[in-house]
């Protein structure tokens, strides 16, 4: 036997069965939801423990694209760099989107780096600068002379408002001028010696509850 807690269905409002056996079953309409023990709370076949308490703050999915090859644009608009893109469906509009994205590049002179996300078609970029003049905007600017390559580090909490899927990419250009290039995961240097290296740039996004 267990004590029983019972939300009836109509006007019959809580019924309540004790006994001595330290068991408690939560029940709707006679039906078992849930039983609560010394051993703690254990859901019935079939349901399931939802709601804020239980996702608020907490990890609930994490994906990662990864790439390892190189790439190089000259482009003077941010364009895509290959393979750094991850696609996430939110469990809840109130959940946050954790964006990490480490990028390893060099560049001839200056470049810029940012994170875009598109929902429905519709892209905007994340988190980056306010606009002032003729300056541009982004998460970060490469800025080297031929060694390399440099880590960029760039961490975003996101609010996406949305149950729909989000992509979120790590976009590179060259704004200020068609004959600077950016290098992605190696340097501008071609050297073929064991001092120079090819490298790895990830983009990973964590949902939390919230």
């Amino acid at each position: 036997m267990t004590s029983k807690i019972n939300a009836l269905t109509g006007s019959g409002g809580v019924a309540i069965e004790g006994d001595a056996s330290g068991i408690v079953e939560i029940q709707s309409a006679g039906s078992t939801i849930a039983t609560v023990s010394s051993t703690g709370l254990a859901m019935a076949s079939g349901k399931t423990l939802t709601g804020d308490a239980i996702s608020k703050g907490k990890i609930l999915q994490v994906l990662q694209a990864t790439k390892t090859d190189t790439f190089t644009t000259s482009s003077t608009t941010f364009v895509d760099i290959p393979d750094l893109t991850v696609t996430i469906t939110p469990s809840s509009a109130s959940s946050k989107v954790l964006v990490f994205y480490q990028l390893q590049s060099g560049a001839s002179t200056h470049s810029a780096i940012k994170a875009v996300k598109t929902i429905g078609g519709t892209t905007t970029d994340v988190l980056v600068g306010d606009a002032d003049g003729n300056r541009t905007i982004a998460n970060q600017k490469i800025y080297t002379n031929g060694w390399g390559p440099n880590s960029a580090v760039v961490q975003i909490l996101d609010s996406p408002n949305t149950t729909s899927a989000v992509t979120y990419k790590v976009q590179c250009g060259n704004p200020y001028s068609a004959s600077y290039v950016t290098y992605i995961n190696r340097s501008q240097n071609t050297a073929n010696f064991s001092y120079d290296v090819r490298s790895s740039s990830t983009i990973t996004v964590m949902e939390v509850g919230a």
